[in-house]
């Protein structure tokens, strides 16, 4: 894929999409006691996978964390003020990454999808865009799929080879430490929109 073109590419952006695992965290997957029932909603969905493993945890004793980074968050707040619309799509299944979404008001959540590509064929078809209209961040082979229909291909810092070979664009801040903030900064800054986010954002919080 030629990256000279990255920049042309952002400026039609609508829909930014990102993997969690790795891209909105640093990859590492923390494992505690849970209170009893915590992990109701995560059970009933890592269950329909058939125990097949990397789903998420499928336990009533246990409960997965991930770390998110405020700078990430921010981002997600900063591209809703542009207009521009967010997602994730994750193999794993986790209450953590629910709750955040909300919190976020991330507008498309797919969870314990390990077919990324038809799942961002079917958000297109929702938002009525087109491929070229959205941007996919993500840092490992699972994410190539979506990565290569997507309008802007995004890879984070810490992303494997295979991946930075094929993406337009990659991050200069690694997953869980900013690479989305990366990927909004870049789209929205490419579109103008960047100084009136921002100063939107200030404006909301004062």
């Amino acid at each position: 894929m030629p990256k000279s073109s990255a920049t042309a590419r952002a400026r039609k952006i609508k829909l930014i999409l990102f993997d969690v695992d790795g891209v909105l965290t640093d990859g590492k997957i923390w494992i505690f006691p849970a209170p009893s029932g915590a992990q109701q909603s995560v059970l009933e969905k890592s269950a329909q996978h058939g125990g097949q493993g990397g789903f998420g945890l499928h336990s009533t004793s246990l409960i997965e964390a991930k770390g998110f980074h405020a700078h990430d968050g921010t981002a997600i707040s900063l591209a809703r003020l542009a207009g521009i619309k967010t997602g994730i799509i994750t193999k794993r299944i986790s209450e953590t990454v629910a709750l955040r979404a909300r919190d976020l008001k991330i507008d498309h959540v797919y969870q314990g999808i390990q077919d990324k590509a038809s799942v961002f064929t079917q958000i297109l078809e929702k938002d009525g865009i087109t491929a070229a209209e959205a941007a996919f961040v993500g840092d490992d082979v699972i994410d190539l799929p979506a990565m290569r229909k997507c309008g802007l291909a995004i890879a984070v810092k810490n992303a494997r080879p295979e991946v930075k070979a094929e993406a337009h664009w990659a991050t200069s801040h690694a997953g869980g430490d900013g690479a989305a903030r990366d990927a909004v900064e870049y789209i929205l800054k490419a579109q103008g929109k960047w100084k009136q986010a921002v100063e939107e954002y200030i404006s909301e919080r004062s």
